[in-house]
């Protein structure tokens, strides 16, 4: 029977402040990942945890590298009998591979593999003065475009002919395809997706005296727009199975002055859109869709965006399509959707120029966005198709750790997976902030879920009807991985040893 090490409280308390004293985004010291040869095993596993790299290379009373020792000997020995108290030397590996520290780089690189995970690196005397790793040597961001298609060329030619603000005719034909990759009628691009949200509002005649109802669990864009309306946000909380906006806590927070409703479809997963649509027609709201996370999503075969009175998206950089910044906005109605051409620019008639029949705002796309946006289109199936793949791997690895609840993903919906989000369960032994320190140890950029909005400054003051378990307890919890659509093979692998190395040394203590 494997025997379960218990670090004291001491020894916790150590570990962690010398964590938060070492550079978040750097890979431990050297000397984080050496034992002495006379230490026990359960000394190693303690160096083991601190270290999140599941080895450490062993040394001599004369500091010379005499073997390498992973949680996988240490755990494969104790059931076989050793104890922890046994010494390392007892089972230390003896044919292991190490380099001079003045080895070529190249060399190096060709040797680390999915085997041969850690590499160190020696001076004349044998001593351990660095070492090598996948980690070391490569960054895994969080997200990152792929823009290997068209947008190079669609660029370039923007420039050729000398169209590059908000008049060229990519601008068209991107809120034309898009509109007809979603099934919307009636597209408006503008320059971001914060401003998507404030148009939408604008053009829907959203102002001082209103309210509109928001999500608790959100990036601060989705409520900062009502905010630049004049309206009041009445901030609501999230449903615990798909983490997007409450019917229960809509419901009980309407009043005379709710003007509008806008559901947040949250890191890719659509809300419960039948019943926000009946509560908007009982109660003659609009239905504004923050679809900004969710591109490619789908609610019961449609896509996102096209079920509310007006939707908006987001280009940012690190969405699922990109046009560096940007965004666009759907309406259901003509008249709203002309009325936002014109307060998108600048409030300027289109049949008298410069004339001024509203304050508007400059709000427009420029030819040089639309033309990558148009290069990214080309590519949107490919681009969902391997977010979902992704999702499918993450959801294996996670499953095997045990410790996660995995994104939502209801059977009436399609998950855009936009960035794949999981829950750490509460008794998984490891903080989900210290989880993410060692993930970054590892080389691999992970991101927390945003904080609910009734705790910052801004926005904690505005009344509500409504507590915030579920916000809280997600947005505490909640941890995304890395999601690029060109993530590597070598990365994948990388992630699902860095998360099985965490998370048996915590259940090895």
């Amino acid at each position: 029977m494997v025997m379960v090490v218990m670090v004291t409280a001491a020894m916790a308390t150590e570990n962690l402040n010398r964590r938060k004293q070492r550079n978040m985004n750097a890979a431990p010291d050297i000397k984080e990942l050496l034992i002495a040869e006379n230490k026990t095993l359960k000394q190693a596993l303690e160096v083991i945890e601190n270290n999140a790299q599941g080895i450490c290379f062993v040394v001599s009373a004369e500091s010379k590298l005499v073997g390498i020792l992973t949680d996988g000997d240490i755990r494969r020995n104790l059931i076989k009998g050793k104890s922890l108290d046994t010494s390392v030397k007892e089972i230390m590996q003896l044919n292991f591979t190490s380099f001079k520290v003045d080895t070529a780089q190249s060399i190096i690189q060709e040797k680390l593999s999915h085997i041969i995970r850690h590499i160190p690196l020696v001076d004349e005397n044998n001593v351990p003065v660095d070492y090598a790793c996948f980690s070391r040597l490569h960054r895994t961001p969080i997200m990152q475009p792929l823009l290997n298609g068209n947008e190079l060329a669609y660029v370039s030619d923007c420039i050729k002919t000398g169209w590059i603000s908000s008049q060229g005719a990519y601008v068209k034909r991107f809120e034309k395809e898009f509109a007809e990759y979603c099934g919307a009628e009636y597209a408006v691009a503008v320059s971001n997706g914060t401003v998507a949200l404030h148009l939408a509002l604008a053009a829907l005649d959203i102002k001082e005296g209103d309210e509109v109802i928001v999500p608790d669990l959100t990036f601060a864009a989705s409520i900062n727009a009502v905010v630049y309306t004049g309206a009041t946000p009445v901030i609501v909380d999230v449903d615990k199975t798909t983490w997007t906006i409450s019917i229960a806590d809509i419901e009980k927070n309407i009043t005379p002055k709710t003007k509008a409703i806008m559901p947040v479809h949250l890191y890719g997963h659509p809300c419960h859109m039948d019943e926000i649509m009946a509560l908007a027609k009982k109660h003659n709201l609009y239905v504004v869709e923050d679809a900004a996370e969710a591109i490619g999503a789908k609610y019961k075969g449609k896509h996102v965006g096209t079920i509310g009175d007006a939707a908006t998206f987001s280009f940012f950089g690190n969405k699922t399509i990109t046009t560096g910044e940007g965004g666009m906005v759907f309406f259901k109605s003509k008249e709203m959707y002309e009325k936002a051409m014109v307060l998108r620019d600048h409030g300027m008639s289109k049949t008298r120029r410069y004339w001024h029949d509203h304050v508007g705002f400059n709000y427009r796309m420029t030819n040089l966005q639309a033309a990558i946006g148009c290069a990214q289109l080309e590519r949107i199936s490919e681009f969902i198709d391997a977010k979902r793949n992704l999702a499918k791997i993450y959801n294996s690895y996670l499953k095997e750790v045990g410790c996660f609840i995995l994104p939502p993903q209801e059977e009436w919906a399609v998950n855009g997976y936009w960035l794949y989000t999981a829950i750490l369960k509460e008794d998984a032994l490891i903080s989900r902030d210290d989880l993410m320190q060692k993930m970054m140890m590892n080389g691999i950029e992970t991101r927390a879920v945003f904080f609910p909005l009734h705790e910052m400054p801004p926005y904690k003051n505005y009344e509500t009807k409504s507590t915030f378990e579920n916000s809280d307890y997600i947005s505490k919890q909640g941890i995304s991985l890395p999601s690029s659509v060109n993530i590597t093979e070598e990365e994948l692998q990388n992630i699902k040893q860095a998360l099985h190395n965490i998370f048996i040394s915590i259940k090895a203590r």
